[in-house]
């Protein structure tokens, strides 16, 4: 994961700030709970955020390319998100296990 510093960026180390941007961008379809239970989820077969198992094996790197490349039906948001706000998603995804 790459951690460069954006000009203007928000900071989003903030816990709450990390959860807004979960629920803007990611809740629809993952859920509030991060459990993919959404009819959005069902649709787009959305993972379960809070699966330890998987959570155990996949690494930040993999998740912040997740989310900055898209995976499957997921899209990206690297034109959307900077990359302050792409490590802070992480870090907070962390927190739904």
């Amino acid at each position: 994961m790459t951690m460069l510093a954006t000009s203007g960026a928000a900071n989003y180390s903030n816990p709450r700030s990390a959860g807004d941007l979960y629920k803007k961008y990611c809740a629809s379809c993952h859920g509030k709970d991060g459990r993919g239970k959404t009819f959005k989820g069902k649709l787009t077969r959305a993972r379960d955020l809070t699966d330890r198992a998987w959570q155990g094996d996949t690494s930040d790197e993999r998740f912040f390319n997740s989310i900055m490349n898209g995976k499957n039906k997921m899209p990206g948001f690297k034109k959307k998100l900077s990359e302050s706000e792409m490590d802070a998603l992480v870090s907070y995804v962390r927190t739904l296990k």
